[in-house]
């Protein structure tokens, strides 16, 4: 484990982690970690609303016959207008559709059988069609011919956030034998150590036909999480579940929260969509087993959400006026000069202002008690502009009053499957019952924490534990 700081206060804030436990407190009414409680009233007609318009992008801007889900589209469901993006579509947000079929089947917005129709299509297309390396697919595609499009690379995580679609939808339709057929031959099929290029402990970011692996490694926490599960626990082309404990860990104090984190805010709600890690670690945590990480990976997302609201409210508010305690967030989004990665530091020099929606929205299982009224001040204030036929417009800014005009794949996803999560817990029940990412915790260490027993037990007694204990 890499890290640059002190050794002591390196284990002190690993034994905090360990436990839930950070620097500054969770008592201000938020929901406990593993904790279900219903929405009421105006906040579940709030997410309801959100979540069908969420869903109506996959259901427009899937195609048919390939199930493949376009990168991006114009806000209003309109035409592309640039050349350059008609017809692109992501295997990532393909992955996110494969599951968000599964949520309007389950919700009743559609039949049972055109989301089975939906994605059998997609499923028969991957298994059977889709240009793929060792069971890898390209970033991505044409929609309508899965021909690979921007000379893109064979990716490793969005091939795992596609698998990760393919593995929930796999339990949502269990009763299908062409669907559980078709999904196993699609997972069974990936080359887990061939994406690792001769490494024992790190995947490659992806591989090129024309230049082979790329020279970047999977080897910093970040959206990594549904990766490894999804290779630790393959049936057919495991890698060691060694891996797990070899990513760097890098420490951010922010807002007065200490996490794990350095990326934007979508990297921890991606891979936590699908894999449910609340109340998942490794029991009694002692002094000499932090010499090697230990993180509650539930409640260190749960920091990074608080953390973000905190600086933008209290800190970057007297730059930016558009700011305020319920209206902040940023992760990957589109910009005025065009896509950017912002969000891992409040110091970016890049943010200017800008809000992205999907930022408390993809959150909204972490710390519904701050995105839900982010969310809801979002829609009074700007919804006239912000608001419409797929929900959240990707980015605006408050202050100079410019909007994206459009919604981006992967950010309407994470927006629908956290509220899902939050509703119901379904994506986590149809994810989790399959027996591989299971599998894959256990090997890693992380299990299931039945009792306060079990519990990690607190290194420094004067921090407060996330979960009340």
């Amino acid at each position: 484990m890499q890290a640059s700081l002190p050794h002591t206060r390196l284990l002190l804030l690993l034994a905090c982690l360990a436990s839930g436990a950070f620097a500054r407190g969770y008592d201000r009414g938020g929901p406990k970690p593993g904790a279900a409680k219903p929405l009421m009233g105006i906040d579940n007609d709030l997410v309801d609303d959100l979540s069908r318009r969420s869903f109506r992008y996959f259901w427009e801007q899937t195609n048919p016959r390939t199930g493949l889900v376009l990168d991006r589209a114009l806000a209003t469901g309109g035409p592309e207008n640039k050349a350059d993006h008609e017809g692109v579509a992501s295997v990532a947000a393909t992955g996110f559709g494969l599951t968000a079929f599964c949520i309007a089947a389950d919700h009743h917005w559609i039949s049972r059988e055109l989301a089975r129709q939906r994605v059998l299509a997609a499923l028969r297309f991957f298994a059977n069609s889709a240009p793929q390396e060792h069971g890898w697919f390209f970033h991505y595609m044409d929609a309508a011919s899965g021909e690979r499009r921007w000379q893109s690379e064979i990716s490793s995580i969005d091939t795992a956030l596609l698998l990760a679609g393919v593995l929930t939808a796999r339990e949502c339709f269990q009763g299908d034998p062409e669907i559980v057929q078709l999904a196993t031959t699609i997972y069974n099929r990936v080359d887990f150590p061939w994406m690792m290029d001769g490494s024992r402990t790190y995947f490659s970011h992806g591989w090129t036909p024309e230049k082979g692996f790329l020279p970047f490694r999977w080897d910093t926490y970040s959206e990594l999480i549904i990766l490894y599960v999804l290779g630790i626990g393959s049936p057919t082309h495991p890698i060691s579940a060694d891996a797990w404990d070899a990513w760097k860990l890098p420490l951010v104090d922010m807002g007065g929260y200490t996490f794990v984190g350095g990326g934007p805010l979508f990297i921890h709600q991606y891979s936590q969509a699908w894999v449910d890690l609340r109340n998942r670690g490794k029991p009694d945590v002692s002094l000499w087993d932090l010499l090697e990480p230990h993180v509650n990976y539930f409640a260190n997302s749960v920091a990074a959400t608080r953390a973000q609201q905190e600086v933008f409210s209290k800190e970057l508010s007297r730059e930016f006026p558009g700011y305020s305690t319920n209206v902040w967030g940023v992760t990957a989004s589109d910009s005025h000069k065009g896509y950017t990665d912002w969000g891992a530091k409040p110091t970016d020099p890049r943010i200017d202002g800008t809000v992205v929606p999907s930022a408390a929205a993809g959150s909204l299982v972490f710390a519904p008690d701050i995105c839900i009224p982010a969310l809801r001040t979002m829609l009074v204030k700007y919804g006239k502009k912000i608001y419409g036929r797929y929900g959240f417009a990707d980015a605006f800014n408050p202050t100079t009053g410019w909007v994206s005009q459009y919604v981006i794949g992967i950010d309407v996803g994470i927006s629908l499957l956290s509220a899902e999560n939050l509703r119901t817990g379904r994506v986590w029940q149809w994810f989790m019952s399959n027996a591989e990412p299971e599998r894959a915790l256990d090997l890693a260490g992380l299990v299931k924490l039945r009792d306060n027993l079990q519990r990690p037990k607190l290194v420094n007694p004067g921090a407060r534990a996330l979960d009340g204990q």
